[in-house]
């Protein structure tokens, strides 16, 4: 009886990797009961990542580096460049992968596995994050999904995720409709992730970490753990970033989302209809406070910019 392993396309975006990418790549390539084919695309970087990626990609086969394309300054439009380009229709899945982390050796067989056996389209996985000081923490994103999670948060660090093939297909497709408006898009994880529910995509979380999270200075996202980094994510739900980037995946996605209003005139009327069904909108008990205390400024912002004569 022939046993043919499952075939995974690893879209890999680096950007000045050379301290990580080699320790990242061997333990892809280590993967237990798969097949693997590695696409790397490469924003310019200053630490010779290129044409280290160039001579690795030539001396394995299964490893391809991509021509350049860049600057795409940032990852999620380098996620982006190698969703257009990578033509993945033939493989069974097709995973993402950051520059920096390190895989569990059973990490794509578990998703697998889990995709197979629960009927799902899409998979990831809680983590465990390390710092260079030797800290580690387990993240936990497996809480129970609610209505319109998807809006405000990811399934988890998109390193984590694997799509079968008709998801990946629907969101390259929306990716190549919408490619000038899709260059908005801040978060690929959290897009795709919303790609997937407003579709009818039926997604699992993991609580089962599958990799080690690398934390380090050059991180874009990382872990939100520690209080610099909470006072860095405030700032940019409060300064309007957040909601901007709600309405944007709202729109992309293209479907009517109740208490979403894109008009400005009933902007404080959505944030108060948030408030109202908060329960849907993050999955965890945390994340709903930090939701309702974000929805309490943005209505204080709004009165004390009022202009005068509106108030009279």
């Amino acid at each position: 009886m022939s046993f043919e392993l499952p075939e995974v396309a690893v879209l890999l975006a680096a950007y000045n990797g050379m301290s990580w990418i080699e320790e990242q790549l061997a333990s892809i390539l280590a993967q237990t009961n798969v097949h693997v084919s590695i696409y790397i695309s490469v924003d310019p970087s200053t630490d010779g990542t290129e044409g280290w990626c160039a001579e690795y990609a030539a001396t394995h086969p299964n490893v391809t580096l991509l021509p350049p394309a860049g600057p795409f300054k940032g990852a999620a439009r380098n996620f982006f460049r190698l969703i257009r380009d990578v033509d993945f229709s033939e493989y069974d899945f097709v995973s993402f992968s950051d520059q920096d982390d390190i895989w569990y050796p059973d990490k794509l067989e578990r998703a697998i596995a889990k995709l197979r056996s629960d009927d799902v389209d899409g998979y990831s996985s809680n983590v465990v994050a390390f710092w260079p000081n030797g800290r580690r923490m387990r993240v936990d994103k497996a809480q129970p999904q609610v209505q319109w999670d998807y809006l405000f948060e990811a399934a988890g660090p998109g390193c984590t995720y694997v799509l079968k093939p008709a998801l990946a297909a629907g969101f390259k497709k929306l990716i190549l409709d919408e490619w000038k408006r899709v260059q908005e898009v801040a978060l690929h994880d959290w897009f795709c992730y919303a790609y997937a529910r407003s579709h009818g995509f039926k997604w699992f979380i993991d609580p089962v970490p599958g990799m080690d999270y690398r934390q380090h200075a050059g991180n874009q996202v990382g872990v939100n753990a520690g209080f610099r980094t909470a006072v860095a994510r405030a700032k940019k739900a409060l300064d309007g970033w957040w909601f901007e980037q709600v309405r944007l995946v709202a729109s992309l996605t293209r479907i009517g989302v109740p208490n979403m209003e894109a008009d400005e005139s009933e902007s404080d009327l959505s944030i108060l209809r948030i408030i109202s069904n908060v329960r849907q909108y993050r999955r965890r008990p945390r994340d709903r406070v930090a939701l309702l205390l974000i929805c309490a400024c943005q209505i204080a912002t709004s009165l004390n910019t009022e202009p005068t004569s509106a108030r009279d």
